[in-house]
């Protein structure tokens, strides 16, 4: 994926999945960026600060994608859109919820934070049953990505619906 002419940020943010998924977030390195990038090893730095700033814009990234894909106001479609989030990009799932990893307090990330609250709980203020919602998607998908769920010859969005069904049996759709 050598950067030839455009968007360096984006290709930057792209390498980074691709690292994180070869090779794990603790082996991340600007140099390894870069080179994967055909950019020089200060460009990463140029764009990011350093390995946490770009964590960061990584994290801003992920919650932002996360956003979009959480609209609609079926809960139990929230649930498994959150699941097929966390599968499709799964480098995002394991550092966003690191914050160890980034600068949690930088405002671009909390602002993409804010709006993925917003798109799982919608105008409820108590938030209780989207907290519920989340910790249970959260840890299906936690443990599916890890290859701790058992049933691993389903189809696990399939699975997943069929788990949160149990949780509300009254569920029609």
């Amino acid at each position: 994926m050598a950067y030839h002419h455009g968007d360096l940020r984006r290709v930057l943010l792209e390498a980074t999945a691709a690292a994180i998924q070869e090779h794990g977030v603790a082996a991340l390195s600007l140099r390894d960026l870069a080179r994967r990038a055909g950019v020089s090893h200060a460009a990463p730095a140029h764009h990011f600060g350093d390995k946490a700033g770009l964590l960061t814009a990584f994290a801003a990234a992920g919650f932002e994608e996360l956003a979009t894909a959480l609209a609609g106001d079926d809960f139990l479609e929230m649930g498994v859109a959150y699941v097929r989030f966390a599968l499709s990009r799964p480098a995002h799932f394991e550092v966003m919820f690191r914050p160890d990893l980034y600068h949690a307090d930088d405002p671009a990330l909390l602002a993409a934070r804010a709006k993925s609250s917003e798109a799982l709980y919608g105008e409820d203020t108590d938030k209780t049953a989207g907290q519920a919602g989340w910790s249970i998607a959260h840890g299906f998908a936690t443990l599916w990505l890890s290859g701790a769920f058992p049933g691993r010859d389903q189809d696990p969005l399939d699975l997943a619906r069929a788990l949160f069904r149990q949780l509300n049996p009254g569920y029609s759709q």
